[in-house]
């Protein structure tokens, strides 16, 4: 069966360009900031200077590089990597790209909601701890996480270090056992007006909403967590595996 050609706009070349181009920023092949040209650029991807110039656009928009006159196009920002293939804190995955620091901005006791109540198991009447926290890397906001916690490991932490210390080192230490498995829904939000300010990013920007319900090692559900991560500055990676068993 032959080839299909088909004339294709260039928006979609443009688009093609910038997800090669984007993951290569992201794996950090540009070291010194800068990227070639956009006639190199052009032979490599097999495009247009056109399509090129528009594809290093949608990047822009994205906040990921800026283009100057006479200077060219230069990476604007670092994006962080998040690891879904393994459950560990925000601070344990980033460890090596800086300082993680918790900013508190509510912690109380509150009777939970139906709809937390029933994810965490609890029965009617029992209370959970709620904290509310911004989450920075040296010094640049990343997330806004809001954290439903069950009272036996909630409580304590009322005196625990909370602005250095990642919540699920605390859990462990709290509950006597290792955290276990957990639950995990992402998708795509835009910032409203209040977390926008919050995470200094523009109103409607594009954030990773994370819900994650995680159970200690015995299988109790201990931490249900409403993660906003900021898209422009964190990527989420992980590994897949395709199960043939059975078949």
């Amino acid at each position: 069966m032959g080839m299909v050609e088909t004339r294709r706009p260039r928006a979609d070349r443009a688009r093609q360009v910038a997800d090669l181009l984007r993951r290569e920023i992201l794996q950090g092949r540009f070291q010194q900031g800068a990227l070639p040209l956009e006639t190199a650029l052009s032979r490599e991807f097999g495009a247009s200077r056109n399509t090129v110039r528009e594809a290093l656009g949608l990047l822009r928009e994205e906040g990921l590089v800026e283009r100057c006159p006479g200077v060219g196009t230069t990476v604007a920002a670092e994006k962080y990597p998040h690891g879904l293939h393994r459950l560990l804190g925000l601070a344990e995955t980033l460890r090596e790209h800086g300082e993680v620091t918790n900013r508190v901005r509510t912690m109380s006791d509150i009777e939970p909601p139906a709809a937390v109540r029933e994810r965490l198991g609890l029965m009617p009447g029992e209370r959970v701890v709620y904290v509310e926290r911004v989450r920075s890397l040296n010094g640049l906001p990343l997330s806004l996480d809001l954290t439903y916690l069950i009272r036996e490991v909630g409580e304590p932490l009322f005196d625990a270090d909370l602005e250095r210390t990642d919540i699920f080192v605390l859990l462990e230490r709290f509950a006597g056992q290792p955290l276990g498995m957990a639950e995990l829904t992402l998708e795509a939000v835009n910032a409203d007006p209040h977390t926008a300010a919050v995470l200094e990013v523009p109103r409607g920007s594009a954030l990773l909403m994370v819900e994650r319900l995680t159970h200690l090692a015995d299988g109790r559900p201990v931490d249900l967590e409403f993660i906003r991560f900021r898209g422009d500055r964190l990527t989420m990676r992980g590994h897949l595996r395709r199960d043939t068993e059975g078949e």
